[in-house]
């Protein structure tokens, strides 16, 4: 009876989903229909973001419960199916929507370092973690380190654990609802943030996990259409080819190819300008140089005379007999923005010094560990480091994401083990499909922007620039740095986080399309943060409240508590997330490397080595978290290295791969702690058995509901 009433369920999904897509279509036509009759595109941004928003949750709200099994699990009848989509949904995070092609944008052939490491990772999940957990059968990953180990303290090390790495994935999902809320509502970003989280908490503040799932497979189907659309536009207005995936490596590839070939020979005109842009840069980098060296020298008498000078060039220019009012007004300005203090002008003078970087030939998007450098050993030197990253990040990133709290806990919710395995391979295809899209859709904008902005006039400059410039200067900007009037490749300025979403505005598409990628890009990140933030509330409430503090809570208080543990949590990660504390990859990245460092050797020993033990378990994942974050502490500038921060790097390796360091720590730490100490008794054993082998009755284990 179960079985047929399963049946059921699955049938009555695959009904109402299919009719949520094709009402979704028929809105996006809708609002491309409004557009033609000439509402206005803020009106437009609005419908759309404001409408997903209360769809999920509408969602949100008819998947209440207050059922313990229903909040935390969904009640286990997830389908395979379906917990494929919502994992896709959880895992295609703002990172992957839209952080993603931005890197390999910006990157080439080094951001496939993470197309690798995260799909890599799913293997992972399914060989070492996911059957294996859901066999074990109760809520949160802290529940089966509490379990497996024994006594609170390995259970509250993976409440820390969770905590420590949700909150850091979690905050660059809000910095992306905020990115969109305030590009396409016109709010400042610091409000955005904030308005964005209340999207965030309807989806997941009722109905916890079983909310949370539904919505999931909801969002999903709208950010992988939103994804697919301006691709498949893009690649036939370039190559004819509707298949992005073959078109944009055939076809748009070697043109972009060539561009930059155009643009690094100082002898072709295009060259010849880029070449008159890089030049300036080199000046004003030498003068920041200069000047950082004198304030070093001198102090307050060197910035006295800088001042001093700029002041002398404003009373000898009104002097002259025909004075130059534009030439004035510039002195004039250079005089009231010179740096207060020291401390300013050493934060001006090595901004000034850092524009080097753009007076760097144009990076070839196809050649791997393209580097530079003024000798061949310094470039032989600077491309064995930039290998040794691009390995240690997929390393970091496939570990990470056999360890994410949040993505291991949707294997929790599926009917049976069977189940589990069969929704990591949907997980990875419904996966696949996105990130098999991202480098196409970078090659593709990229020769959107060197074939259509690059040599165009400044003073026809598309509507985008200035819209995206209002949001953020550091995404966005455009300056004449060589006053011909035509934009060269040097004076742009695009950062990796906005080119999905400015990517229609950017081809010319109709505003209906950017509204719809705005709404993928939303839809991404709700999910994401959804599940994140329900995984530190649940790990606060059910791991640290529940089994460590009051045993004897009710299924009210319980629920009560973590709701109010996911408001005040939510909370605190939109005020960091307002401090712009890193861009999305980072964030995301460092997440990765917390989850591998702190959860994977614990997991796998304790699923596939029966002499591993409490001790062991202690010493593995405080080494390993603790390393891993000591790391990124003093090699990440957020945190105050400054100068020093490449210089503290262990063997060059960036600090969004600390989990270099930070993995074998956890498994040194494991193997030593559990060699020297007591085996685990026979009930740990046999728990150990019961995950890791088939039992008679067959693998649907309704276990902790």
């Amino acid at each position: 009876m179960a079985e047929v009433t399963q049946s059921q369920f699955t049938s009555n999904l695959k009904r109402y989903y299919s009719f949520y897509t094709g009402g979704f279509v028929a809105f996006v036509i809708l609002v491309g229909i409004l557009e033609q009759m000439g509402v206005p595109n803020k009106i437009l941004g609005y419908i759309f973001l404001f409408a997903t928003i209360m769809l999920y949750a509408g969602i949100g709200f008819m998947s209440k419960t207050a059922d313990v099994g229903e909040y935390y699990v969904a009640g286990r009848r997830v389908p395979a199916l379906f917990n494929g989509m919502a994992t896709g949904a959880d895992w295609m995070s703002a990172a992957s929507f839209i952080g993603m092609a931005g890197t390999l944008y910006l990157s080439g052939y080094d951001g496939l370092a993470f197309v690798l490491g995260w799909t890599g990772g799913y293997c992972l999940v399914a060989i070492l973690l996911a059957p294996y957990l859901r066999k074990f059968g109760q809520f949160t990953i802290p529940d089966f380190l509490g379990a497996r180990f024994g006594g609170h303290l390995p259970r509250f090390i993976g409440v820390v654990a969770a905590i420590v790495c949700s909150f850091t994935y979690v905050i660059a999902q809000i910095y992306g609802v905020g990115l969109i809320t305030s590009r396409f509502t016109g709010l400042e970003f610091q409000v955005g943030v904030f308005v964005g989280l209340a999207g965030i908490l309807v989806c997941s503040f009722l109905g916890g996990m079983k909310a949370v799932t539904w919505t999931q497979v909801a969002q999903y189907i709208i950010l992988i259409v939103a994804y697919m659309i301006p691709v498949v536009w893009l690649s036939v207005k370039h190559t004819g080819n509707p298949i992005p995936q073959i078109s944009a490596y055939t076809s748009a590839l070697p043109k972009v190819t060539a561009l930059e070939k155009e643009f690094n020979d100082k002898t072709s005109p295009k060259g010849a300008k880029e070449e008159s842009v890089r030049a300036i840069f080199r000046e004003r980098s030498a003068a920041g140089t200069a000047k950082l060296a004198g304030l070093e020298k001198d102090g307050p008498a060197f910035l006295a005379a800088e001042k001093q000078k700029l002041t002398d060039k404003v009373a000898a220019l009104k002097a002259e007999a025909t004075p130059d009012a534009k030439a004035i007004e510039a002195a004039e300005k250079s005089v009231k923005d010179f740096p207060a203090d020291a401390a300013a002008a050493k934060k001006a003078w090595t901004a000034e010094k850092g524009v080097a970087a753009r007076a760097a030939p144009v990076k070839a998007h196809a050649e791997a560990f393209a580097v530079g450098g003024k000798t061949p050993e310094e470039i032989e030197k600077n491309r064995s480091k930039a290998k040794k990253n691009f390995l240690a990040l997929i390393m970091c990133l496939m570990i990470g994401t056999a360890a994410l709290p949040h993505i291991l806990m949707r294997y929790y919710t599926t009917p049976s083990v069977h189940e589990a395995r069969v929704s990591v391979f949907w997980g990875l295809f419904f996966i696949f499909l996105l990130y098999f899209t991202a480098p196409a859709l970078a090659i593709l904008a990229k020769y959107e922007v060197y074939s259509n902005l690059v040599g165009s006039s400044f003073a026809s400059l598309p509507a985008w620039v200035s819209n995206w410039s209002t949001v953020d200067k550091t995404l966005m900007n455009i300056a004449d740095i060589n006053k011909d009037g035509i934009v060269q490749l040097a004076e742009v300025v695009i950062g990796g986080d906005l080119i999905v979403l400015a990517t229609p505005e950017i081809a010319g598409l109709p505003y209906v399309i950017s509204g719809l990628v705005a709404a993928g890009g939303l839809a991404a990140a709700l999910s994401t943060a959804d599940g994140l933030l329900l995984t530190i509330a649940n790990a606060m409430s059910h791991d640290l409240y529940y089994k460590m503090i009051d045993p004897n809570a009710s299924t009210v208080r319980r629920l009560a508590v973590s709701k109010g543990l996911l408001l005040v949590v939510a909370l605190c990660a939109a005020y960091v997330t307002s401090l712009k504390p890193g861009d999305i990859l980072f964030l995301v990245g460092a997440a990765f490397s917390l989850a591998a460092s702190g959860f994977f050797p614990a997991l796998v020993c304790g699923v596939f080595w029966k002499r591993a033990n409490y001790l062991g378990a202690v010493l593995g994942m405080s080494a390993g978290l603790g390393i891993c974050a000591y790391y990124m502490f003093i090699t990440y500038p957020f945190f105050g290295c400054g100068a020093n921060c490449v210089a503290n790097q262990w063997w060059d390796i960036a600090p969004i791969s600390a989990g270099t360091f930070g993995i074998p720590a956890g498994f040194i730490g494991i193997i030593i702690g559990s060699l020297i100490s007591a085996a685990p008794n026979k009930e740990i054993q046999d728990l150990v058995d019961h995950v890791r082998y088939p039992n008679l009755e067959g693998d649907i284990d309704t276990k902790g509901v």
